[in-house]
C-alpha cells in the first residue's frame, strides 16, 4: 500500500464537499474515479496530491490519511515553466533527469575502467549498467521520440515554449509529467484536448506503466481500455467496484437490484412481526410471544432502502419543423485552410445521414465546419446546402461563451417572441430550473454553457446539425443523453468528437482527415477500426514479402496469413529473448569480468539485441 484514506471528510469554505471518501492505491494500481459533474472529482484528486486536507473532527469514527514511504505524486495543476527559452525537446527530456544524470556517470565510469582495468572499476560500470538498463536508459530517447510525435510537435520540438501557444503548452507540460513516471500518476480528464491516435498512445502507455495511476475522465472506451478498478463517487461518498468501467456498469446495476430485493424483503418481515405484535399485544398469554417479536425486529441489522442513483440529466425530444430534401451537402474538392491547404474535402451528405469527423489535431477538422459555417473563407473548391436546410451549430468555444446576462435573459434574446413561462419550461428540460435561470452566464461551468447552448439549438428545430466536440464539457450521464438524441433525431447530423464511444454510438458514415487529403467512409466506426487492423496486417505481410504477387484472397486466406506472420514473428522473438539471455551470461562469467575490451565487445551487442527485440514485440503487437 502506498497511500489510503479512511473515511475521509473534504470541506472547502465550510461546505462539504466529500463527506466518506475509502480509497487505498497500491504500487501497480490503475484507477478510474467517475461521477456526475461537480461531485468532487477533482477535489479527491487534489486531496491525494496534499493541495487540500482530510477535514479534523472529533467523533468515534476512525478517520485518516496514510503514505506509506515517500511515493513521488505527479499533478498537473497549473502549466509553468522554469525556462521558456527552453525547446520543447530540452524540456520533455528533463523528464528523464535520472537517466541523463546515470547515462553521465556511465560515461565516465567506462572512461575510468578502460584506463585502470581494476577489477573494482570495472564491477562498478557493470552495477551503473545494470541500474541504466533497469530505468530504461537504451529506451528513453525512443520513448519520448514516439510521444512526441504521437502529440502532434514531430515538426516543432526544436521551438522555444514561448513560441507555443497556452493550450500547447498545456499538452507539453502533461506530455512531461508523463513521461517522468511518478510513483502516484493523477490524471484529471487526460484525452479532453488529444486527438484518437494520442489518446491511443496514452492507453497503450498507462496499460504498460509500471507505477500507480489514477484517472478522472468521461471517456468510456478510455476507461474500459486501462483501469481494472473504478471508484465512484455519489453524494459525496466514494464506492468501489472490481473491473473496468463496462464491468463497474454492470456490477453496481446487479448490487443496486441486489440490495433493493434485501430491504423490501427485510421491510415484509418486519412488517409480519409487527402484525403478529400488534394482534397479540392486549392477551396476556400472548405476551412473551409479542416480547419475542419485537426484540427479534430489535435484533436485526436494519437495511437501508438504496438511494437513487444521481441519474438526473437534460432531455430534448423534439423533431424538425420541416425534415427538407434528400440531398442535404454537396462538396467538391473543397480545399480547407487559412494560409495554405489543410486537406482537400469531397462529400455528398444525404438526408438522415449521421457523419463522424475524426483525424489528428490540425489537420483541418474544425477549419473545415467553419467554412461550411462561412466563418473561414475557402481556399477553392465548392460546397452547397440543398433547399430548405435549416442548420443547427455547435462550436467547440461555446462552453467559453461569455454574456452578464442571466440565463432567462440569454435564452429571451435568441427567442424574443417567447413568453417567460415558455422559456422557463425549455431551460428547465437542461436542467435550468428555480433560481438557476437567474445565474449569469459568466457563472456558469462549461458543462452547464454547453447545455445552455443546446438548449437553444433544439429549440429552433433544424433538420441538420453541425456539431463541433459537443461532448467536451458533459459528464458520462450527458454524454449519454445526447447520444440517445441524436440517435433517436430523424433529420442529418454532421459532427466532430475525439469521443470513440461517442462516435461508435452515433456515426453511421465517417469522414477521415489525414494529411492534406480527406477519406469519405460509407460506415460506422466499428467497421472503420476493423478495416484499419486489416490494413495494418496486411501492410506488414507486403513488407515482409515485397516481391509476393498480389492474388485473390478469402477472409478464411486472409487469417490464415496473419496467423503465419504472427507464428514468424513469435519466432522472431523466442530467438532474440534467447540471445540476450546468453548476452546476459556472458556479461556476469568472471573471464570476461577482467576484460573490459570484451565486456564492452558483449555490451554492445547486448543494446542491440534488446533494440532488436523491443521492435519485434511492438510488430508483433500490431500483428
Amino acid at each position: 500500500m502506498q497511500l489510503k484514506i479512511q473515511n475521509g471528510v473534504v470541506e472547502l469554505s465550510g461546505d462539504t464537499i466529500l463527506s466518506s471518501v475509502n480509497i487505498e492505491i497500491n504500487d501497480q494500481s490503475k484507477i478510474a474515479v467517475v461521477g456526475r459533474n461537480g461531485c468532487g472529482k477533482t477535489t479527491l484528486l487534489k486531496t491525494i496530491a496534499g493541495e487540500y486536507e482530510i477535514a479534523k473532527r472529533d467523533s468515534d469514527t476512525d478517520m485518516f490519511f496514510a503514505v506509506s514511504g515517500k511515493p513521488k505524486v505527479g499533478y498537473l495543476s497549473q502549466v509553468t515553466f522554469s525556462d521558456y527559452n527552453k525547446t520543447l525537446l530540452e524540456e520533455v527530456r528533463s523528464a528523464y533527469s535520472e537517466i541523463l544524470e546515470l547515462k553521465d556517470d556511465l560515461g565516465k565510469a567506462q572512461a575510468k575502467m578502460e584506463q585502470t582495468n581494476l577489477e573494482e572499476d570495472i564491477k562498478n560500470y557493470t552495477n551503473l549498467l545494470d541500474t541504466f538498463t533497469n530505468l530504461g536508459g537504451f529506451y528513453f530517447e525512443r520513448e519520448y521520440e514516439n510521444a512526441i510525435k504521437k502529440f502532434g510537435f514531430a515538426d516543432s520540438k526544436n521551438s522555444p515554449l514561448s513560441e507555443f501557444s497556452g493550450g500547447q503548452q498545456t499538452k507539453i507540460a502533461f506530455l512531461k509529467l508523463l513521461l517522468s513516471k511518478p510513483d502516484i500518476l493523477l490524471l484529471d480528464e487526460p484525452t479532453n484536448h488529444l486527438d484518437i491516435e494520442a489518446t491511443e498512445w496514452l492507453e497503450e502507455y498507462l496499460k504498460n506503466y509500471k507505477k500507480a495511476f489514477l484517472v478522472v475522465s468521461h471517456d468510456r472506451m478510455f476507461l474500459d481500455n486501462t483501469v481494472n478498478t473504478v471508484y465512484e463517487i455519489e453524494y459525496g461518498k466514494t464506492y468501489k467496484y472490481n473491473g473496468n468501467y463496462s464491468q463497474f456498469v454492470k456490477e453496481k446495476a446487479v448490487l443496486k437490484e441486489q440490495q433493493q430485493k434485501k430491504y423490501i424483503a427485510q421491510q415484509k418481515e418486519i412488517g409480519h412481526l409487527e402484525d403478529l405484535a400488534e394482534r397479540f399485544r392486549y392477551k396476556a398469554t400472548k405476551a412473551a410471544m409479542v416480547q419475542s417479536k419485537l426484540k427479534q425486529i430489535d435484533r436485526m441489522d436494519e437495511l437501508f432502502e438504496p438511494q437513487r442513483d444521481n441519474l438526473k440529466t437534460f432531455h430534448a425530444d423534439f423533431e424538425p419543423y420541416d425534415i427538407g430534401v434528400k440531398d442535404v451537402l454537396s462538396v467538391a474538392d473543397l480545399a480547407v485552410g487559412y494560409d495554405s491547404v489543410l486537406s482537400r474535402v469531397n462529400l455528398e451528405v444525404k438526408r438522415g445521414d449521421k457523419v463522424g469527423i475524426i483525424g489528428g489535431n490540425g489537420l483541418g477538422k474544425s477549419t473545415f465546419i467553419k467554412t461550411l459555417m462561412g466563418h473561414v473563407k475557402a481556399l477553392s473548391g465548392d460546397y452547397k446546402f440543398g433547399p430548405r436546410v435549416s442548420i443547427g451549430y455547435f462550436d467547440q468555444q461555446m462552453a467559453q461563451y461569455s454574456s452578464s446576462d442571466t440565463v432567462l435573459e440569454d435564452f429571451l434574446r435568441a427567442f424574443p417572441h417567447s413568453t417567460e413561462f415558455e422559456a422557463r419550461s425549455a431551460l428547465g428540460a437542461f436542467l435550468f430550473s428555480g433560481d438557476d435561470v437567474f445565474k449569469t452566464v459568466n457563472m456558469l461551468s462549461g458543462g452547464e454553457r454547453v447545455r445552455l447552448a443546446l438548449c437553444k439549438i433544439f429549440r429552433k428545430k433544424p433538420n441538420f446539425l453541425i456539431l463541433d466536440e459537443p461532448t467536451n464539457h458533459l459528464d458520462i450521464v450527458g454524454k449519454e443523453t445526447l447520444e440517445y438524441i441524436l440517435k433517436n433525431f430523424s433529420g442529418t447530423v454532421i459532427f466532430v468528437s475525439h469521443d470513440r464511444y461517442f462516435i461508435k454510438e452515433i456515426s453511421t458514415s465517417l469522414l477521415d482527415f489525414k494529411k492534406g487529403e480527406t477519406a469519405y467512409y460509407r460506415f460506422g466506426y466499428e467497421e472503420y477500426l476493423l478495416k484499419a487492423k486489416t490494413e495494418i496486417v496486411i501492410k506488414a505481410e507486403n513488407e515482409e514479402k515485397p516481391k509476393e504477387k498480389k492474388t485473390f484472397t478469402t477472409p478464411l486466406k486472409e487469417k490464415a496469413k496473419r496467423e503465419r506472420a504472427i507464428k514468424k514473428k513469435e519466432e522472431q522473438i523466442a530467438n532474440l529473448e534467447q540471445k540476450v539471455s546468453e548476452l546476459e551470461a556472458q556479461l556476469e562469467c568472471d573471464e570476461n569480468l577482467s576484460d573490459y575490451v570484451k565486456l564492452s565487445e558483449i555490451t554492445e551487442q547486448l543494446n542491440s539485441a534488446q533494440e532488436e527485440l523491443l521492435v519485434a514485440y511492438e510488430e508483433w503487437e500490431k500483428l
